[in-house]
């Protein structure tokens, strides 16, 4: 598996912890590779300061295997760029397209989710309105469900913040099985909360 790791100002630096499980898994699935993308090579700026410089740009990439949008209070300025969403609009149909927290947002904007099930953040701070809530009023044609995971085979989409390491575990799971990732979640020390997180969210597919 190829992961494709969009970058956009703003994003919550936790969600990086997708590409922290790729890198723990090679040691159970030494084919998987990452990549960072951004549409430009200035280097991109987190939530809190953090500057991570993209590997490659929009422009040099014509297809994924997997496409990872993750999430952020960046989300609404990107949801609102077309170089953002001409990217995705492009590039989803050759592959496998995931959104972590509110990386769902921008799928929704670009037209990803529509006519699909989906998920996103939850839990915020008063008085702010969860992610969730607004998928649902903002995008009628996408059925908004509070999950751990929705799995619409062509798109999958993952629950807010810490989520984005369950998430990430399932996309592994859906291509290498589960006795694999069970092992990738034990050498992390992950698998008493991936059973907790999931026995408390449905996995919606």
């Amino acid at each position: 598996m190829h992961m494709t790791y969009l970058l956009y100002e703003g994003i919550e630096p936790v969600d990086l912890a997708a590409i922290g499980v790729m890198s723990m898994a090679k040691r159970v699935i030494p084919q998987l590779t990452y990549e960072t993308v951004a549409a430009t090579n200035a280097p991109v700026v987190f939530s809190n300061g953090l500057r991570v410089v993209p590997d490659r740009l929009f422009d040099d990439v014509s297809s994924v295997d997997v496409l990872l949008v993750p999430g952020g209070p960046g989300w609404r300025k990107a949801s609102e760029d077309p170089t953002v969403l001409a990217f995705i609009r492009r590039v989803a149909p050759s592959g496998l397209t995931c959104s972590i927290c509110t990386g769902a947002m921008i799928l929704a904007e670009a037209g990803v989710l529509e006519g699909h099930a989906a998920t996103t953040k939850v839990e915020v701070v008063d008085p702010e309105v969860a992610p969730l809530s607004e998928l649902s009023v903002r995008y009628p044609k996408i059925a908004a469900r509070r999950a751990l995971v929705v799995d619409e085979a062509t798109v999958v989409t993952g629950g807010g913040v810490t989520l984005c390491i369950d998430t990430t575990l399932h996309l592994l799971e859906r291509r290498y099985g589960s006795e694999k990732v069970d092992e990738v979640a034990r050498i992390m020390e992950y698998g008493a909360a991936r059973r907790a997180n999931r026995s408390r969210f449905l996995e919606v597919s």
